[in-house]
């Protein structure tokens, strides 16, 4: 039998709820032993009782946990705030991380996570799960062997509706600090898209464990909700190798759409497009010029396929295909984002309403998802569209960028 795995859990209220029936069948199977759950607030977990009944230890903080115990694998789906320092008290103590997206809210933790999983000899897997799947990874190995040529140009459009209990669910959903001063920056490409902005970098990283790295980036950002942060984001990414990127986002609208891909290449565009959560199970297909095309499955169906292949690694049998390197480049992009628009622009209020759609009551904004929807189709940012409302930011250069705010 294989070595039986040690792990924990820290955050089991909100996402990381969803890990709980996984760990319990894996438990159950021996394949790992769940040493304990750590939530300041265990009562609002609803797979509470099923942690009592299997004899799950429960601890308010990870160092109580780390007083008490000890685990092989660190899972972390707490607070975006608390990556840094919640990673690296784990990695020195010993533990590997599975730490949920994103990396941290800034590069200068991000680096430092980087720094001191070298120095652990510990590893960080970073919860993008797009990229652990097997559709991702063969598009990945194909991009890499150059199948398709030259990358071109690579975009992504994702419209999702986010009501008014998706910003008051917890202290810090739309804010940019916590409480104490902490950087969050919590938003749409750092929270519920960060999958998609990632993947652009990570698809055109020359090994599987790399992503491409921005040199510069130009954002615009706006919002309609009362919060601190944005809700609707236009991105233009340069990458280090001359790749342009673009990312289109925004919670202010009363359908789904997305994420919609396009990644055009020299001899093929990579295309795929969901209404939603993926419910319609697409594949990601790359349409070449020769007419041939080439089904690489759907990334949306191995969800936790994250969290066995970081037991696999914690039990030594399986090398980490997204860790911190390869996540750094999205956080990156994300602090340049906030720095190229540091006031955010807020929609005229006569465009800005209040819908009651299936998603909840949103704040919706007339017209946005023909904008956005027009600017992905053409490649171009609201600004350069002729949008009344629109304003550009200013392009700023990431190849010494190792501070936010710079």
């Amino acid at each position: 039998m294989a070595n039986i795995v040690s792990v924990a859990l820290a955050g089991i209220c909100g996402y990381g709820k969803n890990y709980i029936p996984h760990l319990l069948t894996l438990a159950k199977q021996r394949e790992i032993q769940l040493v304990g759950a750590i939530e300041p607030y265990p009562d609002r977990c609803p797979y509470l009782s099923e942690l009592h009944a299997a004899a799950v230890p429960i601890f308010t903080s990870l160092e109580e946990f780390y007083n008490n115990s000890f685990a092989e694998l660190l899972i972390l789906a707490t607070p975006i705030d608390l990556h840094h320092r919640q990673s690296c008290l784990a990695l020195c103590k010993g533990s590997n991380v599975l730490c949920e997206k994103p990396l941290a809210a800034t590069i200068q933790d991000a680096e430092a996570m980087v720094k001191t999983g070298q120095e652990s000899k510990k590893f960080i897997a970073i919860g993008y799960q797009w990229s652990f799947t097997d559709a991702i990874q063969d598009l990945k190995r194909d991009i890499m062997r150059g199948v398709f040529g030259r990358p071109k140009r690579l975009k992504s459009l994702i419209l999702w509706p986010r009501d008014e209990r998706y910003y008051t669910r917890n202290n810090w959903a739309g804010r940019r600090q916590s409480d104490n001063g902490n950087w969050i920056l919590d938003s749409p490409i750092h929270n519920a898209a960060a999958h998609y902005l990632h993947n652009m970098f990570y698809v055109l990283g020359g090994k599987i464990g790399t992503s491409a790295r921005p040199s510069s980036v130009v954002a615009e950002l706006y919002r309609a909700n009362n919060i601190e942060n944005f809700d609707t984001a236009a991105l233009r990414c340069q990458t280090d190798a001359g790749i342009e990127l673009l990312f289109y986002v925004s919670h202010a609208i009363p359908a789904y759409r997305g994420p919609v891909i396009c990644y055009e290449f020299e001899n093929a565009t990579i295309r795929y497009e969901t209404n939603g959560y993926g419910e319609d199970n697409p594949l990601i297909a790359a349409h070449c010029k020769d007419g041939q095309i080439i089904n690489y499955g759907c990334p949306d169906t191995q969800p936790f396929k994250k969290l066995y292949d970081s037991v696999e690694a914690a039990r030594g049998g399986r090398l980490v295909v997204c860790g911190a390197e390869a996540a750094l480049p999205q956080t990156l992009c994300i602090n340049g984002a906030q720095d190229s628009m540091d006031n955010i622009v807020e929609f005229p209020d006569l465009l800005v309403s209040t819908q009651s759609v299936s998603e909840g009551n949103v704040r919706c904004v007339e017209g946005l998802t023909e904008v956005l929807s027009a600017c992905y189709e053409r490649a171009i940012l609201p600004s350069e569209l002729g949008t009344s409302w629109a304003q550009k930011g200013n392009t700023i250069d990431l190849h010494n960028y190792h501070k936010y705010p710079k």
